[in-house]
């Protein structure tokens, strides 16, 4: 077994649905872990102002609804009593009391929506930071295209399900603490209020002291026993409803993104089928939840019906016997609604427990799949170490790039790179250029071996397709930078350089220019870019594959005199590119993976450059002398092209 199958499968195989591995870590217990330092000593101070305000506002609301259980007694009272006058001053009082209590409501409401949106704000900015940290988005991708667990519609847990994980909470917390200190008030009320009950059978008596408290507790026991056992599969059906939600959302917007070609290959109908088979699965999740939901709202709304019922059935034996005034029996009723209220808690919100179980386990899963990136990181098993060095831009020793999973795709690439040279890997297509290239960026972590990188050099990698980030020309132009460090004039002299300056006018137009540039276009944005950011390093991964034979030639042409000091590895098949550098290297396909075949310098093509020809010769002429020698290398593969002249076609 390799490293890599050591350590990154072995800590990544966390469910993509969020499910707990077998001896794996609670996902709940790991939302917690990331989420709840909110009120952490590392966190911010509003969580602890609004929190006290929610305890504060939760005490006002609790005396609020004593009060109106008051009112209830003395207002039914008076009304028994006919007492017009009592009834009158009560109806007047009612209309503050009323007003206190909507107050303190929408208060505990915009106090609890604003700790939602800090902590969720505060949340994702710690998830979309472990996310985008040294490309762990694009290993995660990796990862699960490898099959090791990487976590499914990252960017859905993060925008839906992270709110679900935050607003929940607050609620629940909100919600407990109202439902704990009602049951405390309340039943003091019932206990105080209903009294003991005394009921004969065959000619004994037996007394049941607060008997009104003794069913509001069997009844909610009761209540709650059924809706956990009869909702007890909601939550994992939740959960697969919730992911086959995001997999059909993720097939449309990869049909929206790819129409060009579908619609070239007239795949319609294709695609439809595979949107039918995803909507089929949401369709058949729904149904399971629906029938979850059932039997859930059989318990939830009897138990709606029964409870206001039920006191006044109880205390009727009492009240006809003259025992109970009916403003007692009508504080007894208020009283048990509220008890059963709170002690039902778990009754009422079973199902937003249940979503919020889902989404928590999905966003865990998350956090524990890039727990398990950085662990590998930390251990450095099964991964390409990269070392700072300074004598050489590039080199490679003993490097091997394997897949997540151990497997071999290149194997043993030992070679050196001077600064200023221009090399070309070459091969067959499959033997792992593209992937050796991202190893060289370090994007690409999973192998052995080292690659040492002069001291202070910025890489910058140029593949086939681009990426356009949305926003204004100006901002897809100066990417990844951002669009205020560079000035219009120098974003339009590289635009004219490369051929496009019909676009100058355009810089602030924010439009998706992901559709709207052809494929050329985009691959001669990459190179004003590279114009604009002058990079020590440059990788180019068939970063000319969509250029006409001429377009090619300017851009490599424009590309060695103006970045004539940058190291290039140039990734391609076009015979062409061998005019552009100094040395080839081939690799060939072989059973533990491709291995380097040959190393060597391109011959002169021709002694004769065209006129203007002689500048760039020079400036291609790598700088290599007794000063700036390889290091020792019997074997001479290392060894730089010879220093003479590099036909430049015309």
């Amino acid at each position: 077994m390799s490293p890599t199958e050591a350590i990154l499968p072995r800590a990544m195989e966390h469910r993509g649905d969020g499910t707990n591995p077998v001896g794996g870590p609670s996902p709940l217990l790991s939302f917690w872990r990331i989420a709840a330092p909110f009120w952490g000593p590392r966190g911010m101070r509003t969580p602890w102002i609004l929190s006290a305000v929610l305890l504060v506002i939760v005490l006002l609301n609790l005396a609020a609804s004593y009060g109106m259980n008051l009112w209830n007694r003395v207002i039914f009272d008076a009304l028994q009593a006919r007492d017009s006058g009592t009834v009158v001053t009560l109806s007047l009082l009612y209309l503050p009391l009323l007003a206190g209590s909507v107050f303190l409501i929408v208060m505990q409401v915009f106090a609890r929506m604003t700790m939602q949106r800090h902590w969720r704000a505060w949340l994702n900015s710690v998830l979309v930071d472990r996310w985008l940290a040294a490309g762990r988005h694009y290993r995660l991708t990796l990862a699960g295209l490898a099959g090791h667990g990487g976590p499914n519609n990252p960017e859905c847990r993060i925008a839906d399900d992270l709110r679900i994980a935050t607003d929940a909470p607050v609620e629940f917390a909100t919600g407990i603490t109202t439902a704990v200190l009602s049951a405390a008030t309340f039943i003091v009320v019932l206990w105080t209020v209903g009294g003991a009950f005394t009921f004969h059978v065959a000619g004994a008596a037996f007394t049941i002291p607060g008997f009104l408290v003794v069913a509001a507790i069997v009844y909610a026991v009761t209540a709650s026993t059924l809706m956990s056992t009869i909702g007890a599969a909601l939550v994992a059906t939740v959960e697969r409803k919730d992911q086959a939600e995001a997999e059909y959302r993720y097939l449309l917007t990869r049909v929206r993104e790819n129409g060009e070609g579908i619609a070239l290959l007239q795949g319609e109908d294709e695609e439809r089928r595979g949107i039918d088979t995803s909507f089929a699965a949401v369709l058949h999740n729904w149904r399971d939840v629906c029938l979850a939901t059932l039997r859930t709202t059989v318990v939830s709304q009897t138990s709606g019906y029964v409870a206001p019922i039920l006191p006044i059935i109880l205390c009727a034996p009492k009240f006809l016997d003259n025992s109970m005034s009916l403003g007692e029996v009508m504080q007894a009723a208020s009283a048990f609604t509220m008890v059963q209220t709170a002690l039902n808690w778990l009754v009422d919100n079973y199902p937003r427990l249940a979503d919020w179980c889902a989404s928590a386990r999905r966003v865990a899963s998350l956090k524990l799949s890039l727990d398990a990136l950085e662990d590998a990181e930390r251990a450095r098993a099964g991964r390409i170490r990269r070392v700072k060095r300074s004598d050489a831009a590039l080199r490679l020793r003993q490097v091997t790039v394997t897949l997540p999973d151990g497997t071999a795709v290149v194997d043993g690439v030992d070679t050196t790179i001077m600064p200023g040279e221009k090399v070309l890997i070459g091969g067959p297509s499959g033997t792992g250029k593209s992937t050796l290239a991202r190893a060289i960026a370090g994007a690409w972590p999973w192998g052995r071996g080292d690659i040492c990188v002069a001291s202070g050099s910025r890489i910058a990698v140029l593949p086939q397709r681009p990426y356009l980030p949305m926003g204004s020309l100006r901002r897809v132009m100066t990417y990844p930078e951002a669009a205020s460090n560079r000035t219009t004039d120098d974003i339009t002299a590289v635009m004219t350089k490369v051929g496009l300056g019909h676009l100058a006018g355009r810089l602030d137009d924010a439009r998706d220019w992901e559709k709207i540039l052809s494929g050329g276009e985009k691959q001669r944005l990459g190179f004003a870019r590279l114009l604009l950011q002058r990079p020590d390093i440059v990788v180019l991964d068939e970063a000319t594959a969509a250029l006409d034979a001429d377009s090619q030639k300017r851009m490599m042409e424009l590309l060695s005199c103006e970045l004539r000091d940058a190291t290039v590895v140039s990734i391609g098949h076009r015979s062409e590119l061998v005019d552009f550098h100094h040395r080839s290297i081939t690799l060939a396909a072989s059973s533990g993976g491709a291995r380097l075949v040959s190393d060597r310098g391109l011959p002169v093509r021709d002694p004769q450059p065209p006129a203007g020809g002689a500048l760039i010769v020079a400036m291609l002429r790598p700088r290599v002398g007794p000063d700036r020698g390889l290091p020792s290398d019997p074997a001479g593969r290392n060894r730089p092209a010879p220093t003479a002249s590099y036909r430049i076609p015309a």
